[in-house]
């Protein structure tokens, strides 16, 4: 209960940015942390197990929840880098996987959860690898297909078995 006047009762709760979604996201962020470190050898060292958490969250949580902790762990796995392409191409790749991590949670929803994995992996792994021709040629997109093909496997798979046994339990 709120002991501001001009805030009423019913506003609070619907607000988006609730403590417990905040506090989740939190958890979510440590963790893409973490799997920041977990690294895929790549042409630019950028591939890591990061956005299992976002598309973890947006599957489990929304698509916006998911965006945001994919987005902040491709953040993480640049700055562990050194942000080999620069910050601004990186603040880029943090929106497409922000955009990755809402495509899984809508295709999740709309056609099921093997049909996520396997749209998200290619979305990743192969769009992913190609935005890159404007910037780097075509030997980097190259280079990075079969790294990012990978991690994007392992990320997605991970992060649908883990809804999926999660849900089943009855904990989400």
């Amino acid at each position: 209960m709120s002991t501001d006047p001009r805030i009423r009762e019913g506003d609070l709760k619907k607000t988006y940015w609730t403590p417990r979604r905040v506090a989740r996201m939190a958890i979510f962020v440590a963790l893409s942390a973490v799997g920041a470190l977990i690294k895929i050898p790549s042409p630019t060292g950028t591939v890591a197990l990061d956005s299992c958490p976002g598309y973890f969250s947006a599957v489990a949580f929304g698509w916006l929840e998911g965006g945001i902790v994919a987005a902040i762990g491709h953040i993480f796995t640049a700055a562990t880098t050194g942000f080999p392409l620069g910050v601004p191409i990186h603040i880029l790749i943090a929106a497409e996987m922000a955009v990755f991590a809402a495509a899984f949670w809508w295709i999740s929803k709309k056609a099921g959860i093997i049909p996520a994995i396997i749209a998200a992996t290619l979305l990743n792994g192969v769009v992913g690898a190609f935005i890159m021709v404007p910037i780097g040629g075509m030997g980097l997109a190259l280079g990075l297909l079969a790294p990012l093909l990978v991690g994007s496997a392992v990320n997605v798979i991970i992060a649908g078995v883990a809804y999926l046994i999660v849900k089943r339990s009855d904990m989400i």
